[in-house]
């Protein structure tokens, strides 16, 4: 059985999905289509009843991640603004603003509430972070770069994309998850040492 169902109904979660995400109004109507498709069939298969009630990470349970996936989209498009400016890089936001959008549609699958944290679900322990979410891209018909980027972006992923929005969603996740660490007294990735 598959971990998630496509859900092209439920208008009510359309509805806050269109009105949650930051940056759709740079993407084609079509695309748009699709991507707020993607989350709307991520949290239908989820266990949340809202989109507040999803956490960033078991690591920062009060950290929304409705919060974070803005935080990485605003800061990812900041940086290939910047980047384009300072050094030529092309931006296609058909591909970048996808990318930092649905960079971490799983996650609702991913983690499940308890006693007023968070935990990973089964599933957590089945797939990756990461890979639910480029197979559930895939079945809606999203572009290769798009599924292969949301696929291997995860810090701890075998290997990563080398395309430019892989390079910018990289550092605007990492930003964004820094300050979701700080805000919630944990640890920043920056200050982590590994042995």
């Amino acid at each position: 059985m598959a971990p998630y169902t496509i859900d092209r109904g439920s208008n009510w979660r359309r509805e806050a999905v269109e009105q949650w995400l930051f940056g759709l109004d740079l993407v084609s109507p079509a695309l748009r289509t699709d991507i707020v498709t993607a989350w709307v069939s991520a949290w239908a298969s989820s266990p949340y009843d809202t989109l507040e009630a999803m956490p960033f990470t078991p690591d920062a349970p009060d950290y929304p991640l409705m919060s974070h996936v803005n935080d990485v989209t605003r800061t990812g498009i900041d940086l290939a603004k910047r980047a384009a400016a300072d050094w030529g890089d092309r931006i296609d936001l058909e591909v970048l603003v996808p990318i930092l959008i649905l960079h971490d549609v799983d996650k609702p699958l991913l983690y499940v509430r308890k006693d007023g944290g968070a935990m990973y679900s089964q599933l957590a322990g089945e797939l990756p972070h990461g890979v639910i979410g480029a197979m559930l891209l895939k079945d809606l018909g999203f572009a290769h770069g798009i599924v292969s980027t949301v696929a291997t972006h995860a810090t701890n992923a075998p290997f990563h994309g080398s395309s430019f929005e892989a390079y910018v969603l990289h550092y605007a996740d990492l930003f964004s998850a820094d300050h979701a660490f700080m805000t919630c007294g944990k640890t920043p990735f920056y200050r982590r040492h590994r042995s």
